[in-house]
């Protein structure tokens, strides 16, 4: 008897432990993290900008709490589409471990404890973008996706404003060089995006999300798509390097990116699959943290220099 009591009693670590799990899932962690390096890395590509450990720390973290909390609201707003695919159905809401009054409540308190230390720290103009990131899309993306595929295109502002956001808290103002980044990140998303919808295709239709541009799913259309868009990612990237942000090495490394973006789209179409999909979707995964690190260790060679 006394072993069966020891069996049934919960560890108050175990609790916490199962908790903390659980905000891990409710922000989605991975991915908020990915996000808040493009924001970082933007800010530290802004001229007269060098590396200040609490300015990077701070940066990092609000950006972590505005993009847990655009998270958050995802997914106590989608908590009974979430439940119905395999991919989501163990996630806190949906799964019934965390109710939609907790996951809103910490939304709330992640968004505005996040946007206060970007306007205090940095600038209320970045502030005031991060505001209006987290509103699109946790207020207009989200319930969109039922709604038409144009989710993806308005979906694909808040996915790339983080740029924005970095440059503009270096910065404090709108200019050339925020907008490249930003353009840079918003056209990569489509590929990088369609690719996942590919994959899950099966998952998100029986959700009722309309996310490929096509009707009728993974078709050549949605391929073709995929390559336009990954061609238009070409010229841009060329920017950096006309614009003065960076340097000859850093052109070279992003063209090459661009173009094996675009190849791996080619195989896309010309397989059509899943398998090839998926190539799309993990090279898509690599093609940010090379191209922003390599414009970034550009800048730095030329100020030492």
């Amino acid at each position: 008897m006394i072993k069966a009591m020891q069996k049934d009693e919960v560890r108050p670590g175990s609790v916490i432990s199962a908790k903390l799990k659980d905000y891990y899932q409710l922000s989605k962690f991975t991915l908020s993290f990915t996000v808040v390096f493009s924001c970082v890395v933007c800010y530290l590509l802004v001229p007269g900008v060098s590396f200040d450990f609490i300015s990077v720390l701070l940066l990092f973290v609000s950006g972590l709490l505005i993009t847990g909390s655009a998270n958050a609201i995802n997914q106590a707003t989608e908590k009974d589409t979430d439940a119905m695919m395999k991919r989501t159905a163990s996630r806190p809401v949906a799964s019934g471990r965390m109710s939609v009054d907790e996951a809103w409540t910490f939304a709330i308190v992640a968004g505005v404890i996040g946007i206060a230390i970007v306007g205090v720290w940095f600038n209320w103009l970045a502030a005031g973008v991060s505001a209006f990131s987290l509103f699109l899309y946790g207020f207009v993306y989200t319930p969109l996706k039922k709604v038409h595929s144009i989710a993806v295109l308005v979906g694909a502002v808040p996915g790339a404003l983080p740029c924005l956001i970095g440059w503009v808290a270096g910065a404090d103002a709108f200019t050339a060089g925020g907008w490249i980044l930003f353009f840079l990140q918003f056209f990569w998303q489509f590929p990088h995006f369609w690719a996942i919808a590919w994959v899950s295709h099966s998952d998100y239709a029986k959700a009722g999300f309309k996310l490929l541009p096509a009707e009728g799913g993974p078709t050549r259309y949605a391929a073709v798509q995929a390559i336009l868009y990954s061609v238009i990612l070409i010229p841009i990237g060329l920017l950096p390097y006309f614009s003065g942000m960076s340097g000859i090495v850093s052109l070279v490394i992003v063209l090459l990116a661009n173009l094996f973006m675009v190849f791996q789209c080619v195989r896309l179409f010309r397989e059509m699959s899943v398998k090839a999909a998926r190539r799309v979707m993990f090279s898509s995964y690599i093609y940010l943290p090379v191209v922003l690190l390599a414009l970034l260790a550009d800048k730095t060679v030329l100020i030492l220099i």
